[in-house]
């Protein structure tokens, strides 16, 4: 088990964004605020590792034939839960992102983590894996949330600063771009970091 090399392929080299293109329906459609990125990063985080454990511990039990069915099964329990404590403690998360946290049942980053490492390692191995690959999803949410955001309005922290939670008022809105805070800002947002990883992992390749 080498942290440091599973951290820098969550953080970089196999970031599920934008180096393995996963996740992307939610990635676009709930960075829009501050608030919406980090409680969506930090869903996943805990859903993913908690996954990546059970069913690493399992792993030498299940069936092949049904090992996705059983995936599935895992992740709904544990998707399920994190969506009873999201409704039950941050209601204003639970609304603002509506269908995207029960989507995360079959949110392409979870189950290809559990196909393609916890079903061939050990429960520590997966743990941090889960980790790590939880917290470089929620730097990219972020990363796009605060630029779309702050080019889109002018303001930083939406849902969690600021007058009425609308965030703290760098500039006027009317000097913004506001087609970043459409979906087509989201496309062009992930487009642009996507592009800036290749090019500096091609840099570092070199």
């Amino acid at each position: 088990m080498n942290l440091k090399k599973q951290f820098m392929e969550g953080l970089l080299t196999q970031n599920p964004v934008l180096v393995q293109v996963l996740g992307m329906c939610s990635t676009m459609a709930i960075t829009t605020s501050f608030f919406n990125g980090l409680g969506m990063g930090v869903a996943v985080l805990v859903i993913l590792t908690l996954s990546n454990m059970i069913i690493a511990a399992i792993r030498k039990i299940i069936p092949d034939k049904i090992r996705i069915a059983m995936f599935i099964v895992v992740i709904a329990g544990f998707v399920t839960m994190v969506d009873l404590l999201i409704q039950a403690f941050v209601p204003a998360l639970a609304e603002s992102l509506g269908v995207f946290i029960p989507l995360i049942v079959v949110n392409c980053i979870i189950l290809g983590r559990a196909e393609g490492f916890s079903y061939k390692n050990g429960v520590g191995a997966s743990f941090f894996d889960g980790i790590f690959q939880g917290i470089g999803y929620t730097v990219v949410l972020l990363a796009m949330c605060i630029i779309r955001e702050f080019l889109g309005n002018g303001t930083f922290g939406g849902g969690l600063l600021g007058v009425e939670q609308k965030g703290i008022q760098i500039f006027p809105a009317e000097f913004g771009a506001g087609m970043l805070t459409l979906p087509v800002g989201g496309f062009l947002v992930l487009g642009a970091l996507i592009a800036l990883m290749q090019w500096a992992l091609s840099k570092s390749k070199k």
